[in-house]
């Protein structure tokens, strides 16, 4: 697969991720604001997919991002850096969470996603609209002004980052709480 088409797949994956959220949140204001039952059995298998499925976006964003990185050779900026840091953790510790079926995981993750969402944005805004005196994050090795890939002339790494970030927040927060029944239990024998 050449760049061109692995850049295309990444971005028709960053808008599906949008979409999945648009879903996710509507299904939640119709059952905030309408009829409390609606969706309901789309909510509970949603509810028990949600952690796998947020860990499988973290694994993708991962691999997406090292490929641009190590095999096309792209280099990243500093902005870039702070949004892997706020991501690759994900990818291993989400596996674990969702192996276990631990739900609250979530109390970790989304601050550090959100984290994550204000700096895609601002590198998103920043390479959408160049400041004309450049930005303190920008290098002449890796300036953050970069657009290595701009699918459907507004999908950019950023975003592509910003995507699975957002995404990766409303599966969690969708995630069944009641999933989360893994227990560790322990026999003690005690000797008398």
């Amino acid at each position: 697969m050449n760049v061109q088409s692995f850049s295309f797949f990444y971005a028709v994956l960053a808008l599906a991720c949008w979409a999945g959220t648009a879903a996710i949140v509507i299904g939640a204001l119709v059952r905030r604001f309408g009829n409390p039952d609606a969706f309901a059995e789309s909510r509970a298998q949603l509810g028990n997919v949600a952690l796998p499925l947020a860990w499988f976006i973290a694994l993708v964003t991962t691999l997406g991002s090292l490929y641009y990185s190590r095999v096309q050779g792209y280099v990243p900026c500093e902005l870039c850096w702070y949004q892997r840091i706020c991501l690759y953790p994900w990818s291993v510790i989400l596996g674990i969470a969702a192996w276990r079926r631990d739900a609250a995981i979530k109390i970790y993750a989304i601050p550090v996603l959100c984290i994550s969402i204000v700096i895609s944005a601002y590198h998103s805004w920043i390479q959408w609209f160049p400041p004309s005196t450049g930005t303190s994050f920008c290098t002449a090795d890796a300036p953050c002004t970069t657009k290595f890939v701009n699918e459907f002339d507004f999908v950019t790494l950023p975003f592509m980052a910003l995507s699975a970030a957002v995404f990766m927040i409303a599966l969690l927060l969708a995630s069944d709480p009641s999933g989360s029944d893994f227990e560790i239990t322990e026999e003690v024998e005690v000797i008398a």
